[in-house]
């Protein structure tokens, strides 16, 4: 029976057989994922559900290379992310939270 990998290590692993590891930098992963942001505010433009899910996944992979590529990974900084949120107040103003100051 094979065990599927989680799929961190199975990103990290598709852009190291692709060479990504070794050729790409954190600058241009960076170009990559404004790209990607890009491409997901098309598909909301578009109201297409088919591409705002491929550019979610996307701007996923390309941030889970990112933070490998810094010595990081996504679930930490998302860890960290939260920690700093969760103790956040604030309010709701035409549509967007806006922090307490």
């Amino acid at each position: 029976m094979k065990v599927k990998m989680h799929k961190e290590i199975q990103i990290i692993k598709w852009a190291e057989d692709r060479g990504i590891l070794t050729k790409a930098t954190p600058k241009t992963q960076y170009q990559k994922l404004l790209e990607e942001v890009y491409e997901l505010g098309q598909a909301l433009v578009d109201n297409n559900q088919d591409d705002i899910i491929d550019a979610i996944g996307d701007i996923h992979v390309v941030m889970t290379i990112l933070a490998y590529q810094l010595n990081l990974n996504t679930e930490g900084c998302i860890d960290s992310a939260y920690d700093v949120i969760s103790k956040r107040t604030g309010k709701m103003e035409n549509g967007f939270f806006v922090k307490d100051k």
